[in-house]
C-alpha cells in the first residue's frame, strides 16, 4: 500500500468523523503545510495559524473529496487559499480605528481652503491689473517658461520687466491686506 492510497484511505476515515485519521494526516503533512504558508505569508504565525486551519477545513470537507488529486496537493490547495483570504484580510485590516483616529489630517481645514481661494482669486485680478507689458513675463514664467522667444522682447529687457513685475505682485497683496505666503 503506498503513500497516496494510505492518505485517501485516511481521508475516507475522516469522512466518517475518525479523529485519529486527522491525527495521522497531520503527523504526516503539518510541517510541509507550515513551511508553504510560511514561504506565502512570510510570517510564522500566520503560517501556524493557517496550517491548523486547514485540518479544521480537512475535517469540514473529507466527504467532498473526490480523489482527483492527491490528497498533499488538496492540502496545500487550501493553505494556498487560507494563505491568500488572510493576507487579503490582512492589507484591508492593516490599520485598526484607534491608530487610524490617532493619525493627524494633513489635508486643508475648510477655513485655510476658503483662505486659499480668496488669495488665489486676489492675486489673479492684481495679475490682471498689471501693465500690459509686465503681464506676459510673469505668466510664462509662473507656468515654467524659460524660452523668451514668446515675449517679443530681448533678453534684458524681459528680465528688467520681470522685476517689475514680480515687485508689483509682491506689493500689491501687501497694500490689499493679505499677509505673505499661503495661510
Amino acid at each position: 500500500m503506498t503513500a497516496a492510497e494510505t492518505d485517501r484511505a485516511l481521508v475516507e476515515r475522516v469522512a466518517k468523523g475518525d479523529r485519529a485519521a486527522v491525527r495521522l494526516l497531520f503527523m504526516r503533512h503539518h510541517a510541509r503545510l507550515y513551511r508553504f504558508a510560511a514561504r506565502q505569508t512570510g510570517s510564522e504565525l500566520m503560517a501556524d495559524d493557517i496550517a491548523n486551519e486547514v485540518f479544521l477545513e480537512l475535517w469540514r470537507q473529507a466527504p467532498a473529496f473526490e480523489g482527483r488529486s492527491e490528497v498533499s496537493i488538496w492540502l496545500l490547495g487550501i493553505a494556498r487559499f487560507k494563505a491568500l483570504s488572510l493576507l487579503r484580510k490582512k492589507k484591508e485590516d492593516w490599520i485598526d480605528d484607534d491608530d487610524a483616529a490617532q493619525v493627524a489630517d494633513g489635508a486643508d481645514t475648510p477655513e485655510v481652503v476658503t483662505m486659499k481661494e480668496d488669495k488665489g482669486a486676489a492675486l489673479r485680478c492684481f495679475i490682471d491689473a498689471m501693465p500690459e507689458e509686465h503681464r506676459p513675463c510673469l505668466l510664462s514664467r509662473a507656468i515654467g517658461e524659460r524660452d523668451r522667444r514668446g515675449t517679443r522682447h530681448p533678453g534684458r529687457q524681459v528680465k528688467t520687466r520681470m522685476f517689475y513685475a514680480r515687485k508689483e505682485l509682491g506689493e500689491a497683496p501687501k497694500a490689499a491686506g493679505y499677509d505673505r505666503g499661503w495661510p
